[in-house]
């Protein structure tokens, strides 16, 4: 297997596993060729593939410009391209991860980043928020894993992913957090932060609930090419991309703050009475809905006091 139990194990512990040339030559080289030809003739913003030079208004009103070189499975390309989200290995190690035997892919997409294109630069964030209506359980076989394919070398001039581990961002923060809106929060992640500088054909494995952030490309003429790939436990309703939760901020709470336990169920949120529902989700949740009636949930807590 190209993955081990200590890969697993910091996984499961601090929600990131980095590991080099987890796909071989013959195996990402195809991929890279089909990203060749799906974002030939784009290049810097500016048309000269040099660094942006951005008043801080000006990169902020830039900044959605980062997601638009962005195309969904399936793609316009080889059977490579089409199939390397669902390569053996990839489908292995997400089943240990989740230590589960059956598992969903439930999304696959590229993403192409050039010098000059965008600001690329972001705030530490989590992906909960554009894949659940809920929040990451506490139960593995309940949760999702990102994968993180890149085609090309990535160093830190060339957007390297910056994240910190669970361990670093608790003891930052005092306390479990799913984001960081303080901006003397935001700068004392960045005194942790470590960057994925990688060879092409590694793999990046993190959860929806690991602070992380994009960061701009800077050497001139660069581009960064890679692929984004959630695999979720069959039977994890609550878990979609690109469906219900297409983006953060619409007004759930309009269906929420009103809905039966029944009527919720058919949206993919668990019954109450589900594993799914421990003392910290149903108190994370209430941070994120608080108007949602919690109390048929909180009544048939199936975990010990206090968990």
């Amino acid at each position: 297997m190209r993955f081990s139990a200590e890969h697993v194990a910091h996984w499961r512990k601090d929600g990131f596993a980095v590991i080099e040339r987890f796909f071989h030559p013959e195996e990402w080289q195809p991929v890279l060729e089909d990203f060749e030809a799906l974002y030939r003739g784009v290049s810097g913003g500016d048309g000269t593939g040099l660094p942006l030079e951005l008043k801080p208004e000006q990169a902020r009103a830039s900044r959605g410009m980062q997601f638009k070189n962005i195309h969904v499975l399936p793609y316009e390309g080889s059977s490579a391209i089409n199939l390397i989200s669902l390569h053996p290995e990839l489908i292995a190690f997400a089943r240990a991860l989740l230590g589960v035997d059956d598992v969903r892919l439930y999304q696959s997409h590229t993403w192409a980043k050039f010098t000059g294109d965008a600001d690329y630069d972001q705030e530490f964030h989590c992906d909960y928020g554009n894949h659940t209506l809920l929040v990451p359980s506490d139960d593995a076989a309940l949760r999702t894993v990102d994968f993180v394919l890149y085609l090309t070398d990535v160093t830190k001039e060339h957007g390297a992913l910056r994240y910190v581990t669970k361990s670093d961002a608790l003891e930052v923060l005092g306390r479990p957090a799913l984001s960081a809106p303080d901006e003397r929060e935001q700068q004392a992640l960045r005194e942790r932060e470590r960057a994925v500088a990688v060879p092409a054909g590694s793999l990046v494995a993190h959860g929806i609930d690991t602070l992380h952030r994009g960061s701009n490309l800077t050497a001139p003429h660069g581009r960064r090419f890679s692929m984004t790939v959630g695999y979720k436990a069959a039977g994890s309703e609550h878990i979609a991309f690109h469906v219900w939760q297409a983006a953060r901020g619409r007004s759930w709470d309009r269906v929420l703050d009103h809905a039966t336990p029944e009527q919720l169920t058919c949206l993919g949120i668990p019954r109450p009475g589900s594993p799914f529902w421990t003392r910290r989700t149903l108190e994370l949740t209430k941070t994120r809905w608080p108007g949602m009636n919690l109390d048929p949930y909180l009544a048939a807590l199936t975990s010990p006091p206090g968990e």
